[in-house]
């Protein structure tokens, strides 16, 4: 069970999705993407290791007719990686990076592990839930295990890419739409979630700017120190980045779901990342937005990346509760310039049609 999905929550309903299928692509994505722009779609699934070979590859061959052209595998299933190259699609493994609960390392390794503001151990008092086991970015130790898992899955060619998931902090503050249910109320950043205040992070930062971080009077408004932790998260991600590409393959990111989101509550700064492609996770639902918020999210991360890399819209099924809200969705991320979407759910035969239509209006 993909550990993701913390809660379930209703999504905004709204009318004239059959507006999507009207549209002339060059009008609709013409103020965002300066003209008609090619799309496609993806999918993030975890193989079911019991599915015969005759159910994946009519699956596979369901989702291409569909326009979905990539497939980002959590576990490793040969059978899977091939049947959805036989179909025509990209094969990308999916990758914790890192939020590794890896016995060997709890074991063997708990230095490795994040430290919050408090001075406890993601190692034996994870924050949350007990599968927040968040690795310290700033250690090399850190980056050489990556890289070593990394290297370890590009050694099998169905592998097309790798896609980098908890590639961040832990939240210094949940989605508001999860605080109910972890019966949280974080108007400010506390100790206990804050991370990482190891001996590594601490004594790195104070040899740069001449402090202990938690000398800082008020160390959640410091903007030393918030850029300390982005530039070690980029430093995670670009090596990564230079070692796949290397290997003549392609790496992407699900990220959270706008740069101002993900730099204030995960430190994450997906746009300085050297990546083939991103896929934030515009998950109305948690934060409490309506769906048209989708377009609002796409458009942010659009402006920042300046062309950089694309923009695939993460969209989460649980949150969109009918085919009129999956239709809008999909309309209010492609009319904002996303190169598709991200399917984190399994479709029903209704959605992909709405995807199959969707990729034949924008690949006329």
């Amino acid at each position: 069970m993909n550990k993701r999905n913390f809660i379930k929550s209703a999504a905004f309903s709204l009318a004239g999705a059959s507006a999507l299928l009207s549209l002339n692509p060059v009008i609709a994505a013409g103020n965002k993407t300066k003209g008609y722009k090619k799309i496609k779609h993806w999918i993030w699934e975890n193989p079911d290791f019991e599915e015969s070979k005759i159910n994946q590859e009519k699956r596979f061959n369901k989702y291409y007719d569909s326009g979905i052209r990539g497939v980002f595998f959590e576990q490793d299933s040969e059978s899977h990686f091939k049947s959805a190259k036989n179909a025509g699609l990209e094969t990308h493994r999916w990758m914790w990076t890192l939020n590794r609960g890896d016995k060997e390392l709890l074991k063997n390794h708990p230095s490795m592990y994040a430290v919050s503001r408090d001075g406890k151990s993601c190692a034996d008092n994870p924050p949350y839930v007990d599968y927040y086991r968040w690795l310290c970015p700033s250690k090399p130790e850190t980056y050489q295990y990556l890289k070593s898992q990394v290297e370890e899955i590009l050694k099998n060619d169905y592998v097309d890419g790798i896609h980098l998931d908890y590639v961040r902090y832990c939240d210094v503050i949940l989605p508001v739409n999860l605080w109910d249910h972890y019966n949280i109320t974080q108007h400010q950043e506390l100790p206990q979630y804050d991370f990482c205040y190891c001996e590594s992070c601490r004594n790195l930062y104070k040899q740069e700017y001449g402090k202990d971080p938690l000398e800082i009077k008020y160390v959640d408004q410091s903007l030393s120190w918030r850029a300390f932790r982005y530039r070690m998260l980029n430093n995670i991600v670009n090596n990564l980045a230079e070692l796949v590409h290397s290997k003549s393959k392609k790496i992407s990111a699900a990220v959270f779901p706008t740069p101002e989101v993900a730099r204030r509550i995960v430190r994450q700064d997906w746009t300085n990342w050297n990546l083939d492609a991103v896929f934030p996770m515009i998950y109305n639902g948690f934060y409490s937005e309506p769906v048209k918020w989708i377009g609002d999210a796409v458009e942010e991360g659009i402006h920042f990346l300046n062309g950089k890399f694309p923009i695939y819209s993460g969209l989460y099924l649980a949150d969109l509760m009918n085919d009129n809200d999956f239709e809008i969705a999909v309309k209010y991320a492609l009319d904002n310039g996303a190169s598709g979407v991200s399917v984190f759910g399994k479709p029903s035969d209704s959605q992909l049609d709405i995807l199959k239509k969707s990729y034949s209006l924008f690949n006329k």
